[in-house]
């Protein structure tokens, strides 16, 4: 009974085009979270998506403050702010974890200074914090789509050199896998997918939907394909049934 009212509230729902457009980005989004957070769990580095998001932060308040669209200045601000962090891990002797630290610290500050500058946090800024999935243009909804469709097809194609150099490192090396290069690729992905995530989800909770997804499916998978299906699977289910409990509720 219940999955009968959830099924008939959705086809409801869709009938109107701005409810179309939240679905298609959620679940595009919802997506490619998922399958890259599996590989940043398996690679304890879980914490990026929440270090990018704070950078994500301070770049849009940096936008905001400027009068830019803060997407044009978010993207490669947080692109280079993730290749710092795996610069810093690499050159010094800090782990993953405290150079995410460290950037995110940093960023939050220079976004609290930012926001302080420019007369406090504004709507704007709250909206990209928490997100605003109801207010996702059609440019956006084209963009997430095919941002998307270009990184499951980048981590498709390099799927086994991401498998291999998850699992054993110094192996994938030996065996000729560029994993500098792949390291690099898999962070660089991240941060976009990140950016791509903050409208709908916001800054606060990007963090969640790259990693419970991947935790979730982790714990019940057995076998590593298994569980790139499953966290979609489960990344998808838990948008749609977040967008019904926010009207039904």
């Amino acid at each position: 009974m219940a999955s009968t009212q959830l099924i008939m509230f959705l086809i409801q729902l869709l009938q109107y085009s701005f409810i179309q457009k939240t679905f298609i980005s959620c679940i595009f989004i919802a997506i490619t979270c998922s399958i890259l957070g599996i590989f940043l769990v398996l690679r304890k580095l879980s914490l990026i998506g929440d270090g990018l998001s704070h950078v994500s932060f301070a770049s849009i308040a940096l936008g905001l403050f400027l009068d830019f669209y803060p997407f044009y200045i978010t993207l490669p601000t947080v692109v280079l702010a993730s290749i710092l962090i795996l610069k810093i891990s690499k050159k010094t002797r800090l782990y993953g974890d405290a150079s995410i630290g460290i950037v995110s610290a940093i960023s939050i500050a220079c976004g609290v200074i930012l926001a302080n500058i420019s007369q406090g946090f504004n709507n704007n800024l709250f909206s990209y914090l928490f997100g605003n999935i109801l207010a996702i243009s059609y440019n956006e909804t084209i963009f997430s789509v095919a941002l998307s469709f270009i990184i499951i097809s980048i981590v498709s194609f390099y799927y086994w050199d991401l498998f291999s150099v998850t699992f054993d490192e110094d192996y994938a090396k030996t065996i000729g896998i560029k994993t500098n290069f792949i390291n690099y690729l898999l962070i660089v992905l991240t941060a976009v997918t990140v950016v791509l995530s903050i409208k709908v989800v916001g800054v606060m909770l990007v963090t969640a939907l790259l990693i419970l997804p991947a935790v979730t499916t982790l714990q019940i998978s057995r076998r590593f394909k298994t569980a790139i299906f499953s966290a979609p699977a489960i990344a998808v289910s838990s948008v749609i049934l977040g967008i019904y409990y926010l009207f039904f509720a």
